[in-house]
């Protein structure tokens, strides 16, 4: 097992049963300041991927026991949102594109060289920590709505829908007045400078509840 100092981005996780090859890519890609686990197996690898938030995986395709499919299968099934990256022998494209299909973000043909990897590995790491952060974007923005009245969620929702204040007042049998300070409320607990700001907020939260 290769470890380099850990990055913001976490740590390139290499799964390949072949000693060589994951002696090789671990050589490669700690070259260029990467920090780099190898494992042997994916069951070697599930033993510990319930705990990662960070990092990608590397994974060979054509593995005994559990292949790179029923792997990438597994962490979907424990939760491990880490970037997978399928690498493939000659004609197993068909079994790249399924890999795709269920989730990996890149797929790499075997024999492949050097740039392609490092830069397909940097695409990874960069998209999963764009992904952290949207999630740790959008964990913020429920506990703002948390912090909402039952009233305020009320307004809040005629806000983002275009209405006005005379509108929202006689909807909620009010005075305008009153929904104006109720409006000011919503827009200082959800930290929105705009009411533009405060419909993508909106759309955000959407997404959490259909996602």
């Amino acid at each position: 097992m290769a470890e380099t100092g850990v990055a913001e981005t976490g740590i390139v996780h290499i799964v390949d049963d072949d000693a060589a090859v994951r002696d090789s890519l671990a050589m490669l890609l700690e070259s260029t300041g990467l920090a780099v686990r190898t494992y042997e197996s994916a069951a070697a690898f599930l033993t510990v991927a319930s705990g990662l938030a960070t990092g990608c995986v590397l994974t060979d395709v054509r593995m005994p026991d559990i292949d790179g499919l029923a792997l990438q299968r597994q962490l979907v099934a424990q939760h491990c949102t880490l970037p997978v990256i399928v690498m493939t022998g000659h004609g197993d494209v068909p079994i790249a594109v399924q890999a795709l299909k269920a989730g990996a973000t890149d797929f790499l043909e075997k024999p492949f060289d050097d740039a392609h990897l490092i830069a397909a590995v940097q695409t990874a790491l960069q998209a999963g920590a764009r992904a952290r952060e949207a999630a740790a974007g959008s964990a913020e923005l429920v506990a703002r709505l948390a912090t909402l009245t039952p009233r305020e969620r009320e307004v809040l929702d005629r806000l983002v829908a275009g209405h006005p204040n005379k509108t929202i007042a006689y909807d909620l049998g009010t005075s305008p007045r009153t929904v104006e300070v109720q409006r000011a409320r919503v827009m200082e607990k959800m930290g929105a400078r705009s009411l533009p700001e405060l419909v993508r907020m909106s759309i955000v939260l959407e997404g959490t509840r259909t996602g």
